[in-house]
């Protein structure tokens, strides 16, 4: 999650170069959209009382919401009546039959949208279900994260899932994701690519993307994806490697398999490769850094109205060893605050090039037709009190990834930097 947002669309996921060259096309949110999104939302309000399972993206709490309770002058008679008669003029006017629940999606999607947030949305009952499996860690598509950037006109590659569909085709990270099948994808929501481009075990989905100036159709056949998202490797030298590309439901369970794996192999040092990785979970990458940080502050959140909340850790699980934790500008989230409370906490290195800077909280919310929405809530803290929401974390090494020589021969510069860095 953070969602960061995957095909596996996490979250966070979350995060494009603008296509200059193509006009901006008209989008499906209008002013009719959102007035009658508006009026719905009112019309709600007179629900006496709601109770809503919340679901942060990165922390699991539980909300009761009174909506009586909540006051909105959005809606007057006046731009009710508006909404009736634009409503009536597409029903009129428009020259073939208008899809009634297309329609109040759009309404839906839109008045979320309003607030100029990315990563505050809406999901119908298909995308919210297609959500949670990606929490859980296993869902069909083609195993790439995706991700998209405020101001962006496209979605792009994030990374790659290992031992996915999309890792046997030449899809790479950084791709824009021009077109989805036919369908051009300019001004479209993540949410919107995201669904084009999941689908049914053994179909057939063909991503037009644009790369460093060209533009390439890769047809990537979906299939069920089930990739760990913490795993253990044994270096040379006594180095371990724990690679974590996503911080979902069993990222935590694997962590701790995989800190045993160094613990009974020996090893002594430890690189924690957090590159690609757009986030998910806060309860997730707390648990983590109490495996791994002294006792003290991990993170702190803060809302619109001051109201703090931290996550400590006791220190009883503090690992005392060299430890070098790899990032780059596609780290997202939760990946953050695991980055920043390591070197607030002057528990290792951090090496490679400056994360994406996603320093907000978002909340989901669901309701009670089976639908949901996601809402920024708060914006989160590092240990020394640093939000790094729009400029990321800067690495204690600065080292850019040599993406001709990984081409090439599969090098991988900035790991050989950690294991140069832990070696000496």
């Amino acid at each position: 999650m953070d969602n960061n947002n995957v095909v596996q669309e996490n979250e966070n996921k979350v995060v494009v170069e603008e296509n200059a060259a193509k006009p901006k096309k008209k989008g499906r949110l209008t002013w009719s959209g959102v007035l009658l999104g508006i009026l719905i939302g009112i019309l709600v309000m007179f629900i006496p009382t709601v109770i809503f399972c919340a679901i942060n993206l990165i922390s699991y709490t539980r909300l009761k919401v009174r909506l009586d309770n909540i006051n909105s002058s959005i809606v007057t008679q006046d731009v009710a009546t508006k909404l009736d008669n634009l409503d009536a003029i597409l029903n009129a006017y428009y020259y073939e039959d208008v899809d009634k629940e297309a329609e109040k999606d759009a309404l839906y999607y839109g008045l979320m949208e309003s607030v100029g947030d990315p990563y505050t949305c809406y999901y119908n009952e298909e995308e919210i279900a297609e959500l949670y499996e990606d929490l859980s860690g296993n869902f069909q598509g083609i195993g790439a994260y995706i991700h998209k950037d405020v101001d962006a006109d496209y979605c792009e590659i994030q990374s790659i899932i290992p031992n996915s569909p999309a890792s046997t085709t030449d899809l790479q990270a950084g791709d824009v994701i021009i077109k989805v099948d036919d369908t051009d994808t300019f001004g479209m929501t993540l949410n919107e690519v995201v669904s084009m481009i999941r689908g049914d075990e053994g179909t057939t989905v063909v991503l037009t993307v644009s790369r460093g100036g060209e533009e390439k159709e890769i047809s990537i056949v979906r299939a069920k994806v089930n990739a760990p998202s913490a795993t253990y490797e044994s270096l040379d030298n006594g180095i371990g490697l724990i690679t974590i590309t996503e911080f979902n439901d069993n990222t935590y369970e694997q962590f701790v398999e995989a800190k045993q794996q160094f613990i009974d192999n020996g090893d002594t040092s430890l690189i924690i490769d957090l590159r690609g990785n757009p986030g998910g979970n806060l309860d997730t990458v707390v648990n983590i850094a109490q495996e791994i940080l002294p006792q003290g502050l991990v993170v702190y959140t803060e809302d619109k109205y001051g109201k703090r909340e931290e996550y400590k850790c006791d220190g009883k699980k503090e690992m005392n060893v060299p430890i070098v934790v790899l990032v780059d500008g596609s780290s997202a989230s939760a990946s953050e605050i695991l980055a920043g409370a390591i070197k607030d906490h002057n528990k290792g290195t951090l090496i490679g090039t400056t994360t994406f800077g996603k320093g907000i909280v978002q909340k989901l919310i669901s309701l009670s037709d089976g639908t949901a929405v996601k809402v920024t809530v708060s914006k989160y803290y590092t240990p020394n009190g640093v939000n790094i929401h729009g400029t990321g974390i800067e690495p204690d090494i600065e080292v850019e990834f040599d993406a001709d020589a990984y081409t090439e021969d599969g090098t991988d510069n900035q790991m050989e930097a950690a294991i140069e860095y832990l070696t000496k």
